[in-house]
């Protein structure tokens, strides 16, 4: 089942929300965790956040359909002009054209926006649900369609092409990233098994160790040269590029596994039900950290990605907060 996509429009828990410039009181924590809420609009819905051309992190608002953008000092912009009401703004990449695009789920459409915050959708060709997205190899941006079974390609021009091919029936096709290989590696979520496509558009697909039902989610290569992935209902997957995978569950406190980025040597993931953020050592050791994050409800830190300051950056989707954490 994809997470939070209802539970984030019934949870009214805003622990720091605070009003418009009120950069000052953002939360700095002892542990060296920042949270910045100030200049979000109210019940946004924060999802993916990634690191921009321009040395700020660009963020999703699921809700409100906007694009925040984030200095590394905390101050906030958010776009909504050019964007379809209703879109709901999921994953965000930066493109090969030094512009961000981004996924609208509801709207069925892709979205890129400038530097300096002007909008472009593209719809034609896209059957449905554009979820994850990410630069391919190719030039090109590569994302996935959650409820179709496909995997999407479009130009820097606007030109999309599916695939659907080699794709197992239900396998909901979630996170996606560019592996080392020069190849596109993505996540099945209904299936709980690793897709990987080539640019000509060749889908393997790979199942073998991890566990069913696991609903692998937001999936990154990590710095050994092998594709890491965060399990929901297990922990942390990791899957070499010929296709072995290892799954890693000691250490870690709760489920909900959802973002995972790579950072100082390590992979870090959130764990969004504890409202922790945990690393793992590509050994497989874990360790986990609460303090400095404010509490709530089951629906804590979504997705993750590591800044142009080697900060890691995540979205606190029930706070409405952008965290920020020094990697240790």
């Amino acid at each position: 089942m994809k997470p939070c996509r209802i539970l984030v429009g019934c949870i009214i828990v805003s622990f720091c929300l605070l009003s418009d410039g009120a950069l000052a009181k953002n939360k700095v924590k002892a542990t060296g965790v920042t949270e910045y809420c100030s200049g979000i609009t109210a019940n946004a819905g924060l999802y993916f956040v990634t690191a921009g051309p321009d040395g700020n992190l660009w963020f999703t608002e699921q809700i409100a359909s906007r694009i925040g953008k984030i200095t590394t000092a905390g101050v906030v912009t958010e776009y909504s002009s050019g964007i379809t009401e209703g879109a709901g703004s999921e994953g965000i990449t930066t493109g090969p054209d030094g512009n961000l695009w981004f996924a609208e789920f509801d709207a069925v459409q892709i979205g890129k926006i400038t530097p300096a915050g002007v909008v472009t959708e593209y719809r034609g060709g896209i059957t449905c649900d554009p979820y994850a997205i990410t630069a391919g190899p190719d030039g090109n941006l590569w994302f996935t369609e959650y409820n179709c079974d496909r995997i999407g390609k479009i130009t820097t021009a606007g030109v999309v092409t599916e695939y659907s091919a080699g794709i197992t029936a239900g396998a909901r096709p979630y996170g996606i990233t560019a592996g080392p290989d020069g190849n596109l590696w993505f996540t099945e979520n209904g299936v709980s098994r690793i897709g990987k496509i080539t640019t000509a558009g060749v889908v393997t697909e790979y199942g073998t160790g991890i566990t069913p039902g696991a609903g692998p989610d937001a999936i990154t290569t990590g710095p050994d040269g092998n594709l890491w992935f965060a399990e929901e209902n297990v922990g942390v997957g990791k899957i070499t590029t010929a296709g072995v995978v290892t799954e890693y569950s000691a250490g870690i406190t709760g489920n909900n596994i959802i973002g995972i980025t790579a950072a100082g040597g390590n992979l870090w993931f959130t764990e969004t039900n504890s409202n922790l953020i945990g690393k793992i050592t590509t050994a497989g050791v874990v360790s986990e950290f609460s303090k400095g994050l404010t509490p709530t409800f089951g629906d804590g830190p979504y997705y993750i990605t590591t800044g142009p300051d080697g900060k890691l950056w995540f979205a606190e989707n029930a706070n409405n907060c952008i965290g920020r954490m020094k990697p240790r």
